[in-house]
């Protein structure tokens, strides 16, 4: 095997094999297709199997399609980096934040996800505007001061979603295929939120997620700790675009060129945003910036959302491209070591096949039990007041969740009496018992960290 054609051939294959691949494939180099490839289902009701033509929803690898919509207003004139974002958005509750700031996550807007989870009529289907309500009712602290430092902020994407449609006067959805998608030849590209506006679209990809109470895959709609890509599914902006491999290649090669935007805004989409302080964090307009070793620059965005998970990498000093869309839940670690190998085949350096984790299990459990766990825990040394997090633990319909402040609220799944294991991801939570069983501490173990946690109330 010399060429890297038949490296990513063997890989994907012995992947398949193991039963741990549900996807596609695409590497290209200074953008012609070296391999692609699909593996397993689009919808597993029917049968029917992926394409190399499938469309996939993208998560959070559409933020890059959301910045370089904002990148076109400017360029028209419309507004400016700089500008503050209560420009258009005056009843937004956090002042002093620039319209840079939401592009380069630096703004320490709080997580929308959170408020929803907590306030919102789940009967109903939020979309972008609903988002600014909550944070206008609820004005939950944010983070950080605008520019002080950075992180990761769907908030932030949302609210240039809702920019671009004021400023335009067509929807998002419109706006990003008048502007983006159609110019760019993207005919099998749109932002799509099926549950709340359903249509037709040819050899789409339904995501499933692992009911670890039946043992079988289901779609994210039917479980428990997943039923909020209904009620989240109407807003965008952090999400939404659909798109399939040809069309991100088409994307791709737009990037290095003028045919859309110049080549003054591309430098300031892939250059590091800067934070108050003078200095820098590696993240552009919409894009994470890395070195890769012999290679040179890179750049990336990956998503992630019930039943889906997509990365594209950008080797633009070396004009190689990986494009990988899943459609069906699975390890996290695993699925990163998936991309790690293709990538290393793809810089022509050393490499491991991944071998697939055993499939985690539930135990058997007294669910009497969750009840000595319910309560509100300090997270951090000793239970320091100080910057420490709160979490949550909560029944829900017989069923035991963690909600730590500023995440997305995860179910518990018993593998002992006192040990839980999260969904795919590698996070457990120990609980600490007093002598008559009842929760005082818990601890929350990921990889080789160790997070202790103090009960300070009980619910």
């Amino acid at each position: 095997m010399n060429t890297k054609r038949e490296k990513l051939e063997h890989l994907f294959a012995e992947i398949d094999r193991q039963g741990g691949v549900n996807g596609v494939f695409m590497a290209a180099e200074r953008g012609e297709v070296i391999y692609e490839a699909a593996f397993g289902f689009a919808e597993r009701s029917s049968g029917r199997r992926l394409t190399t033509n499938t469309v996939f929803e993208l998560a959070s690898l559409s933020k890059p399609f959301t910045a370089l919509g904002v990148i076109v207003l400017e360029e028209q004139g419309k507004l400016a980096y700089d500008d503050p974002v209560s420009l258009w958005i005056p009843e937004l509750p956090y002042p002093g934040i620039t319209v840079r700031q939401l592009l380069g996550h630096t703004s320490g807007l709080p997580d929308y996800m959170e408020l929803f989870f907590t306030h919102w009529d789940r009967t109903r289907i939020a979309a972008n505007e609903d988002v600014l309500d909550m944070l206008l009712r609820h004005q939950p602290p944010v983070y950080f001061e605008p520019g002080e430092s950075w992180l990761y902020s769907n908030t932030g994407y949302v609210l240039l979603a809702i920019l671009i449609k004021r400023i335009s006067g067509l929807t998002f959805a419109e706006f990003m295929r008048s502007r983006i998608f159609h110019p760019l030849g993207m005919t099998r590209t749109s932002v799509y939120n099926r549950r709340c506006r359903p249509e037709t679209i040819s050899d789409y990809a339904y995501g499933y997620v692992f009911d670890f109470h039946s043992g079988e895959y289901m779609l994210p709609d039917d479980i428990g700790d997943t039923q909020y890509v209904t009620f989240l599914d109407g807003i965008q902006g952090d999400g939404t675009v659909n798109s399939n491999l040809s069309d991100l290649l088409k994307f791709d090669r737009a990037l290095y060129t003028d045919s859309l935007v110049s080549r003054r805004s591309l430098a300031q989409v892939f250059a590091p945003i800067p934070l108050n302080n003078g200095d820098t964090f590696d993240y552009g307009f919409g894009w994470i910036l890395e070195q890769k070793e012999g290679k040179g620059r890179a750049v990336l965005h990956s998503g992630g959302w019930p039943g889906y998970a997509s990365v594209m990498i950008r080797y633009i000093d070396a004009d190689m491209t990986l494009i990988y869309l899943r459609n069906r839940e699975q390890d996290v670690e695993f699925d990163q070591a998936v991309i790690s190998a293709a990538e290393h085949i793809l810089l022509e350096l050393p490499y491991d096949i991944p071998r697939l984790p055993p499939e985690q299990k539930i135990a058997s459990f007294d669910r009497e039990r969750y009840e000595r766990y319910v309560g509100t825990y300090r997270l951090g040394e000793e239970g320091n007041d100080g910057d420490s997090t709160i979490a949550r633990v909560l029944i829900e319909e017989d069923r035991l969740f963690m909600q730590i402040t500023g995440k997305v609220r995860l179910e518990l799944y018993p593998s002992t009496q006192t040990r839980f294991f999260v969904r795919l991801i590698p996070v457990e939570v120990e609980f600490l018992c007093d002598g008559e069983g009842k929760a005082e501490k818990l601890i929350v173990i990921q990889e080789d960290a160790e997070t202790p946690g103090v009960r300070i109330g009980e619910g």
